[in-house]
């Protein structure tokens, strides 16, 4: 299958865009905000669980790449001292104390909370907790954390949840609270999370509000490669083939492009094996993908060059081959017009120290 020139054209059509934004040149993908930025702090409390710390900063933190801008900043807090020990038995290094907490410039402070961590807060606790309501911060705790929260009376009136080994003594102190058996919830402005797992998926909720379903697209491409539909660890990874929203037919077309990229088919060959017909595949493609069939087999392809070039030694001249084009000279064209830099640029870096 011959490719046609690209005429200049930079920007991916398919949802291919969300796994390569982060190498993209220029202007951010479209629909994705380039000039809002938030800052979040994160209040760590003794033996703060870490893996729901980390999940929501990996999801602002991949917002922020997949966007190409900085979308979020956050900084760390301890109630005292430089340090805080997680539930790993790991001491974190924190920007601040409680009262080095810059509430007039915050968007979001979150409590990080613990198996293990105290639920009785202090008074300086729960007084800037207070303040940072004042001056109308979005509050949210992890795991336990909204129980500060409810205890410093800023969760009246707000639905939240906790991890489930706290519910009990938070709806017998505060029964004003309504307390839901959910991962996460986010009611106006609080936020609140169970447990590790469930941390992740309610910061992508807040990145939705803020900035749409681009981004957190762009950030599931990366951060939800190993989660299967049925969580079973012996299941194998998904793939954009696998989508039970797509058409029977157009997942085995999908599968055949990303089976045969050395070699590419034929769109009628394609068309041939789903046992559709041409213009079937066309109307599926522009449904689905937002794109032609060959538009979209050419970005299966580039997208599988430039992680051959970051991630291999390979000469260009075989990864050109490898990916399905005619030799080095078409193949440096036609990524120079997708990522704006030359395949030899490419290499050039991974080797510069």
């Amino acid at each position: 299958m011959a490719d046609k020139p690209l005429q200049n054209q930079r920007k991916f059509d398919s949802r291919l865009r969300h796994s390569n934004q982060p190498h993209l040149p220029g202007q951010p993908a479209e629909g994705i905000p380039t000039t809002i930025h938030r800052r979040i702090g994160f209040l760590l409390l003794e033996h703060f669980s870490m893996m729901a710390f980390t999940g929501a900063v990996d999801a602002i933190v991949t917002a922020n790449l997949v966007s190409g801008k900085p979308l979020y900043s956050f900084e760390t807090y301890s109630l005292e001292g430089s340090t805080v020990r997680s539930d790993l038995a790991i001491n974190i290094s924190v920007d601040g104390d409680l009262r080095s907490i810059p509430v007039k410039t915050l968007d979001v402070l979150i409590v990080c909370g613990g198996y293990r961590s105290k639920l009785e807060p202090a008074r300086p606790t729960v007084e800037k907790l207070r303040e940072a309501a004042r001056h109308r911060v979005m509050l949210g705790g992890l795991w336990n954390g909204s129980y500060l929260l409810a205890h410093a009376g800023l969760l009246d009136g707000y639905a939240c949840t906790v991890h489930p080994d706290s519910r009990a003594g938070l709806e017998e102190v505060c029964p004003q609270v309504k307390l839901l058996a959910q991962p996460f919830v986010i009611d106006r402005d609080r936020i609140s999370s169970a447990g590790a797992n469930s941390a992740l998926s309610m910061m992508l909720a807040v990145i939705r509000n803020h900035h749409g379903e681009e981004v957190v697209r762009g950030v599931e491409e990366i951060l939800s490669c190993d989660r299967t539909l049925d969580d079973l660890p012996d299941l194998p990874m998904t793939a954009l083939a696998d989508d039970p929203t797509l058409p029977a037919a157009l997942s085995t077309v999908l599968q055949l492009m990303k089976n045969n990229i050395e070699e590419p088919l034929s769109i009628d060959d394609l068309a041939q094996h789903a046992q559709v017909s041409r213009r079937q595949i066309d109307r599926m493609f522009q449904r689905y993908m937002n794109t032609t069939p060959a538009r979209y087999y050419l970005e299966t392809r580039i997208t599988r060059a430039r992680r051959l070039l970051q991630q291999t030694n390979e000469p260009i001249t075989s990864i050109a081959i490898a990916c399905g084009f005619s030799g080095a000279p078409h193949f440096s064209r036609c990524y120079r017009e997708f990522f704006g830099v030359s395949p030899s640029q490419v290499g050039a870096r991974r080797r510069r120290p």
